[in-house]
């Protein structure tokens, strides 16, 4: 049996939606566009979402909009895909890494150290589980500083009754095709309450126009196309159900392997935290090999991320980090396995999947 690791799904519902934008709409800044962003805003819980054509410049674009500069601190975490300190290093941005919980992978409150240079805190909502947001929150609050929500991979996700990209000052989301839903290319969204950031980003995304031939700022080409809004809004309509069936297939994982000595899972829900999975990552001493074991079955699997930003050789080369930093995020990074995890996964395939993992190790 062949299981792929992840699956995009594009129906003909989303197909026709993007040719009837193309065929009727300005091709950016259309309607869809602007609907799409209304619809988003509020299955977050939020006034304003703002539509751009990335994740990565969700993060840059909302950084820039509630005032940081070149030289100020973004304290984050380094187990993460790098665009997640790629965005504000690219205008001058430092970034500062706390290391996280062992259990959850996501930033240990008791590891963050909020410096006079801080001037934000970015949590990441790492394989679709919330950080704790709570504890974030008030030393943030203490300190003075900016929450910013990496929430590039828990479109859906909620923590104490909230969504993920109301949990925060500002929320940032990516439309990567791998995600919990996507747009059918790159997009992403930020996400806030705060309507002067909202129109801030609104006019850095469009080149700093203050009025049709009048640019007060410099801003930048990062639109999301027209298209790419229509197939998001039917992928919205899709999500909840998207999810359910993601934490159905976390939940038969966690049944069958939870007793497997060598394997650690990730968190399962909670009566607070209902995690959406957009990857299911366990954790074990013996990745390569059961990596290879896994393949050798046809099962594909990943490595999320094998090396953390910090180690990164740009990120030593310009800011002189190494080994021993950050001890769990280092380990971490070379235990964890990403397992397939998409909605259409049968249970045949779930089924299959295990049955592997338990045969390696018997």
């Amino acid at each position: 049996m062949k299981v792929p690791l992840a699956k995009p799904i594009m129906t003909e519902e989303m197909v026709e939606a993007a040719a009837n934008a193309l065929r009727n709409e300005r091709l950016t800044m259309g309607e869809s566009m602007f609907k799409f962003e209304e619809k988003f805003a509020a299955m977050c819980g939020v006034n304003h979402a703002v539509s751009v054509n990335s994740g990565t410049t969700a993060i840059q674009l909302s950084l820039l909009a509630a005032g940081l500069k070149a030289n100020d601190t973004v304290l984050t975490s380094s187990m993460s895909f790098v665009a997640t300190a790629n965005a504000f290093v690219a205008f001058g941005g430092v970034p500062a890494f706390a290391d996280v919980i062992e259990t959850e992978y996501t930033i240990d409150p008791s590891k963050l150290e909020v410096t006079s240079d801080t001037k934000a805190v970015m949590p990441v909502h790492l394989y679709g589980h919330p950080s704790r947001m709570d504890e974030i929150n008030e030393i943030a609050k203490d300190a003075g500083v900016l929450v910013v929500e990496d929430a590039c991979q828990a479109h859906g996700a909620v923590y104490k009754g909230k969504r993920a990209g109301a949990l925060g000052d500002i929320g940032c989301f990516s439309f990567y095709p791998t995600k919990n839903m996507h747009v059918g290319g790159d997009g992403g969204m930020v996400t806030t309450d705060d309507g002067d950031i909202a129109e801030l980003v609104r006019r850095l995304r469009h080149c700093g126009r203050k009025s049709q031939y009048e640019h007060d700022l410099i801003g930048y080409t990062a639109r999301l196309n027209s298209a790419n809004a229509a197939v998001g809004i039917e992928q919205l309509k899709m999500l909840d159900k998207w999810n359910g069936q993601r934490i159905t297939i976390a939940s038969a994982y966690h049944s069958r392997l939870k007793d497997t000595e060598g394997l650690n899972l990730p968190p399962q829900p909670t009566v607070d935290i209902v995690p959406v999975y957009h990857l299911y990552t366990v954790r074990t001493a013996r990745q390569d090999e059961l990596r290879a074991h896994l393949d050798e079955a046809g099962v594909q699997t990943g490595v999320h991320y094998e090396v953390p930003i910090h180690l990164q050789p740009i990120y030593r080369e310009m800011y002189g980090y190494s080994e021993g930093m950050l001890p769990v995020t280092e380990r971490l990074c070379k235990e964890v396995l990403t397992l397939p995890m998409y909605p259409e996964m049968t249970g045949e395939q779930v089924s299959y999947v295990c049955e592997k993992i338990l045969e390696f190790y018997r």
